[in-house]
Parts: structure tokens; sequence; C-alpha cells
């Protein structure tokens, strides 16, 4: 194995959008509801699929929701998409790199998609703040193994 770890590689063969969707349900109306002070809501999930050999498939799905009073001003939806070859790790090295390095590398990608999709639909422009997808990553992994524990717990 130690052969193998000296020639570990991870490349980026192609990114891509692989959904994308924008919808203003309540346009013209909500360009006249006054000040403009939306409550925001920013979903993210990521997903992994193994393809031929050493390359991945990761999809980071970004789901931002905006409601100006009680009304949706938009939604945007972006799947983007990235295949990644990873030689040469160990499983858990892997498991780290598609549940919180991909997504990472994916996430600039999917920020300025969302900015202009926002900003060609006629709202102010939408930074997304940055995100931390390692701690999100080790979040989930300590919650996945607290999960059985927890039911016999109880």
């Amino acid at each position: 194995m130690s052969e193998e770890q000296g020639q570990q590689q991870f490349a980026i063969q192609k990114i891509y959008v692989k959904d994308v969707s924008f919808e203003s349900p309540n346009a013209p109306g909500v360009f006249q509801n006054g000040e403009w002070k939306p409550e925001v809501s920013v979903q993210l999930n990521t997903d992994s699929n193994a393809l031929a050999g050493d390359l991945h498939e990761v999809t980071l799905t970004v789901t931002v929701t905006a409601k100006q009073k009680d009304s949706t001003a938009f939604l945007v939806e972006i799947k983007q998409s990235g295949i990644f070859q990873m030689t040469g790790f160990e499983q858990e090295q892997i498991d780290g790199m598609l549940g919180a390095y991909c997504p990472e590398v994916l996430f600039p990608y999917a920020r300025e998609a969302i900015s202009d999709m926002v900003t060609k639909g006629g709202f102010p422009q939408m930074l997304l703040s940055p995100v931390n997808f390692n701690a999100l990553y080790m979040q989930q992994q300590q919650a996945a193994e607290g999960q059985p524990e927890a039911e016999t717990a109880h």
C-alpha cells in the first residue's frame, strides 16, 4: 500500500451545471412591495457517484429562497457538478474528499451562477457567504456515528 500512497493523484476532469432553476412566482408584485428586506434561506446538499475507474461525480445542490413579507420573492436552485479523479487514496480519504473538498471546489461556481440568476431576475445582487464544507462533513460524520447510539439509548 505504501507504493500506492506514493502515487496519490487528485485531478478535476470536468466542472459543469447539471440542473438550474429560477422562479419568481410573485413578479411583478414583489417589486412593488416597498423596501427590499428579504428573509433568505440557503440549503446545501451534496451527492456523489462512483464512475468508471478512479473517477467520481460530485454534485453540490444549492437552493436559495427569498421571501419578502409573506410571499416568495424568488427561488433559485443549482446542481453544480464535477468529475474528479482520485488515484491511490485510502477509502477514508476518498470519502473526505467527496464530502468536503470536492463540494468546496464546486461552491464558487454555484455561487457565481446564483448571483447571476438573481441579478438577471431583477433583484439586487446576492453573494452567498463562504461555507466550511470540512466542518459540515465532520458534523455529518459525527451525527452518523452517534445516530445508532442515540436510538439505543432511548
